[in-house]
């Protein structure tokens, strides 16, 4: 039988799919910012007992795959993640960002994970290698 998760009255298995860009969807999320994301999204999820399943930041979007305590609704943890990560990434980054602390765009894609998590978290891993190989077929195209 399979292991689910339990709080005090309930046991659970509530994992997501959930990207988001920054700002203008610019190209922001490579070198030190990228490595420093990564550890500052492992840090906060830790804080919350929010385990952080799979996750990769490309230049110009973040793919997480999350499971979330279902005291949480997913539109807090979004929130919550992406506030404390562009306030903490401006305080160790101000001299490479511009302007405000609004580091993201509103707004975010999840989807639920049943099933076919093995299929999300590879899609996760590979995200990379998957857009390189669709950027050559565009151009092969064009």
């Amino acid at each position: 039988m399979k292991e689910y998760e339990s709080l005090s009255h309930v046991r659970w298995e509530c994992k997501y799919h959930i990207v988001w860009v920054p700002k203008y969807r610019r190209k922001t999320l490579y070198g030190q910012v990228r490595r420093r994301f990564g550890e500052i999204t492992r840090d906060l999820c830790r804080q919350k007992g929010i385990e952080l399943v799979e996750g990769h930041a490309m230049p110009d979007h973040v793919h997480l795959c999350l499971s979330i305590p279902p005291k949480y609704s997913i539109s807090y943890v979004v929130g919550y993640l992406k506030r404390k990560s562009a306030i903490r990434l401006h305080q160790d980054f101000s001299n490479k960002m511009r302007g405000s602390k609004s580091f993201w765009a509103r707004g975010y894609f999840v989807n639920t994970v049943g099933l076919d998590e093995n299929q999300v978290r590879q899609y996760i891993r590979h995200q990379e290698s998957t857009e390189n190989r669709q950027m050559e077929f565009d151009f092969e195209n064009k």
